[in-house]
């Protein structure tokens, strides 16, 4: 019969993960619980005149043109980062799996990317493809096409998801290494002789295999489009041209800091908390069922 061991009571625990808790509440708690609150209410730009109006913040949203229109493109923005991250991230990731020599100087150099913050990579790419001084644009006026994304939408557009799909590439390019490196060598040994070749053993052994880790990036690459690319954005097109670059979070920023509509941006992010709290809840009731099976 086994003992029951009684622990002594012991304030170390508490005291260990209070800082944690400090930071959570002041620096998440509190701004989101005001965020909520001022949801609820009308302002003026100073701060002298509150009124209280219920859910009328979020009926007028419901019904905004402008809203709705940057509700679709920021579904399109991350879908397409998403898409582009992820596909070249498991591209790459299949290569390096296959590397032998100077393995580790590949992945490295692979992985430096990520390190960039948002606001660089924008940068990065605005000079790049800057109409006037760019090496893209000389380039593609040589074959007959002209760009200048601070006039056309569509080239702003494609400028953006480029570079928040370059940012986030490495991040990805971690998860499926390792997820290809936890497969049993013996399944794709055993597949290449019963005749398999690699694209074969790629689509019917490989991917399967790494599905999870898929789910799993395809949240974080949507989480990601969804709010950490403000930086992106705001370095390379402020929004524009004619809002065509305008994506929920910035909406947010343009109508809070710049047209201080301090009640309509509060709204506007309470629904992209909203949005990020049911895909985190997806994703981890897929990983319950996983772990399950």
């Amino acid at each position: 019969m086994l003992k029951r061991v009684h622990f002594p009571a012991s304030l170390l625990p508490y005291l260990l993960v209070a800082p944690q808790v400090i930071i959570t509440l002041i620096f998440f708690i509190w701004p989101a619980s005001q965020a909520v609150y001022q949801s609820f209410l009308i302002e003026d730009a100073f701060g002298f005149s509150t009124e209280f109006v219920w859910f009328e913040n979020f009926e007028y949203l419901l019904q905004d043109d402008h809203y709705r229109d940057s509700f679709g493109r920021t579904i399109f923005f991350s879908a397409a980062v998403a898409f582009l991250s992820m596909s070249f991230a498991l591209i790459l990731a299949g290569f390096a799996d296959r590397v032998i020599r100077g393995s580790t100087t590949y992945r490295t150099l692979l992985i430096w990317p990520y390190a960039v913050a948002p606001v660089l990579a924008g940068a990065l790419f605005l000079f790049m493809f800057n109409p006037t001084i760019g090496i893209f644009p000389y380039l593609l006026e040589m074959i007959g096409y002209d760009w200048n994304h601070y006039l056309n939408g569509s080239q702003a557009m494609f400028l953006v998801i480029i570079a928040a799909a370059w940012k986030q590439v490495a991040y990805n390019f971690l998860f499926y290494l390792a997820a290809m490196q936890s497969i049993p060598r013996s399944i794709i040994e055993a597949a290449a002789i019963d005749g398999a070749g690699p694209i074969r053993r790629f689509a019917t052994i490989i991917f399967p295999l790494i599905s999870p880790t898929t789910f799993f990036l395809l949240v974080i690459n949507a989480v990601y489009a969804f709010f950490e690319t403000f930086g992106i954005i705001h370095a390379v097109t402020q929004g524009g041209p004619a809002n065509s670059t305008t994506t929920l979070v910035y909406k947010v920023y343009n109508d809070g800091f710049i047209g201080l509509d301090l009640g309509g941006s509060a709204a506007q992010s309470v629904i992209l908390m909203f949005l990020v709290i049911v895909m985190t809840v997806i994703q981890f009731r897929f990983i319950e069922k996983r772990v399950q099976y």
